[in-house]
């Protein structure tokens, strides 16, 4: 009988030590989560002077992100694709601002209207560089312009691990650096979403 209660106390001493660890690693997950939500976008420049963005990475479970992020989960099961299979989703506003300074020539349009010749002056400008191009007219009552504006946004995902006196173990938290390749480009709003087990 004594043998049987020593077998029943180690299993459940092992349960309960097991039980402990999952609640302490769904602690430290939700302490992350708010602290990710608590922290904004951190604006910062890189060595070669282009605008750079970091955010801190939310950790959500299946459940957690169809509840909380219903929107997004509702276009990813319109993409066809399975909740259950995603990994992490990514979500990123920019915003481009250029100030341009231009020269505006004058061009002459002839039109016909009524056997009447009517001649017309149309100004025209246009503006471009390496990723925002700007063509517009200016009329006697109106302004058509038309703006190009071309960005590719780098992403990076990176793990920051716990530190205790130069060593380094485990995951801390879970960052996305975002640098664009436009200049003229500033990185609004970015929120980066890891799907758990």
């Amino acid at each position: 009988m004594k043998k049987y209660l020593f077998l029943y106390a180690v299993a459940v001493t092992a349960l309960l030590v097991c039980g402990y660890g999952r609640y302490r690693r769904e602690n430290r997950r939700l302490t992350q989560n708010q602290h990710a939500l608590a922290a904004g976008i951190e604006r910062y420049r890189t060595r070669l002077g282009q605008e750079a963005a970091s955010v801190q990475a939310l950790r959500l479970r299946c459940a957690e992100f169809e509840e909380l992020r219903a929107a997004d989960a509702a276009e990813i099961r319109r993409l066809g694709i399975k909740l259950r299979r995603l990994e992490a989703a990514a979500r990123t506003a920019t915003a481009t601002k250029v100030e341009i300074r231009t020269p505006v020539r004058d061009t002459v349009v002839v039109r016909l209207r009524d056997t009447l010749v009517v001649r017309d002056t149309l100004r025209l400008f246009r503006w471009r560089d390496a990723w925002v191009r700007v063509e517009g007219a200016v009329t006697a009552d109106s302004v058509l312009c038309r703006v190009e504006s071309a960005d590719t946004l780098r992403q990076v995902v990176h793990r920051i691990p716990r530190r205790f006196l130069f060593i380094r173990w485990g995951t801390k938290a879970l960052r996305q650096e975002i640098v664009p390749s436009n200049p003229h480009t500033r990185i609004v709003y970015s929120e980066y979403v890891k799907i758990e087990r």
